[in-house]
């Protein structure tokens, strides 16, 4: 358990150095790619990576994809923290889940039991809740950014599922790889940034980037030791994670950072703890 609270605390963390960085003159694209950056060292340090699988037969039709998404929707994911707080960006978040579930149900043919199909019908309005907003001239449509992040880490995750069924190279190699890859697009970004467009590298930058890179690896280091010491009943894992960043993403958002929810919003949270909550219980049984 002390593991999977370890993944629940950084994962929020992420979202709230996100949420600070705003008070400053920040370039997102400058944090992200120091994310991976520091992100890759850490997965080589931890992880010790066999790089000798990685050859022309790995899987690049999953890998580049991955390259270019775990950026792209990290850059989306600061933009939503900064015009939607962390409450609404964490929630979306966690809710991507229903793309990987639907995928398996319309395009893998996948059988599903009441449970699941019920705790489907809940997620959906929640969503559409923890969206709500009350009109304003100067939000226009920035609602779109969590969906945004919801339907981009819905991908990502199909993704990585499908990373995982291939065994001929460990999973964590496969992550440095792919990590590998997104800092490099990221600092391809970064370098056109500063020649292209003039705009400068700055310290503030990388030490925003540092500790999302940390808490970022550390996100998933306790994740994957939460699920090893729970191999038995990794719908606990499940459950416990996307509930409990759902939960202390909201403290974080509505008592650290003052943002406004309405009463859609809270019941849009309810729902989407009643959705997960029945969508694990439906891999249980």
């Amino acid at each position: 358990m002390f593991y999977l609270v370890l993944s629940i605390i950084c994962s929020v963390s992420v979202g709230v150095i996100f949420k600070i960085s705003r008070r400053y003159e920040i370039c997102t694209t400058q944090i992200v790619t120091w994310n991976y950056a520091l992100a890759l060292c850490l997965c080589y340090l931890f992880f010790v990576p066999n790089l000798a699988p990685v050859t022309a037969n790995a899987p690049w039709e999953i890998y580049l994809p991955l390259m270019l998404l775990l950026p792209s929707v990290f850059m989306f994911l600061a933009i939503s923290i900064k015009h939607m707080g962390i409450v609404k960006t964490d929630v979306a978040q966690r809710l991507s889940l229903f793309i990987p579930i639907l995928a398996a149900w319309l395009i893998f043919k996948e059988d599903f039991n009441t449970l699941k199909i019920v705790g489907l019908a809940i997620g959906f309005p929640a969503i559409l809740f923890i969206l709500a907003k009350k009109s304003d001239q100067n939000n226009g449509n920035k609602w779109a950014y969590p969906a945004i992040v919801l339907v981009g880490f819905g991908i990502i995750d199909i993704l990585f599922k499908q990373v995982a069924l291939y065994n001929v190279i460990p999973y964590t190699t496969s992550l440095f790889v792919v990590f590998a890859g997104s800092f490099s697009i990221s600092l391809l970004t970064v370098v056109y940034q500063v020649i292209i467009r003039g705009v400068k590298l700055r310290i503030i930058n990388f030490a925003f980037g540092t500790l999302v890179g940390i808490f970022n690896f550390g996100n998933i280091l306790f994740y994957l030791k939460a699920h090893k010491a729970f191999s038995e009943s990794p719908s606990t894992v499940f459950a416990a994670m996307n509930i409990g960043v759902i939960l202390l993403g909201s403290v974080a958002g509505i008592l650290i950072f003052k943002e406004k929810i309405s009463k859609y919003n809270y019941a849009g949270l309810a729902l989407a703890v009643v959705s997960i909550v029945l969508i694990t219980l439906s891999q249980i049984n």
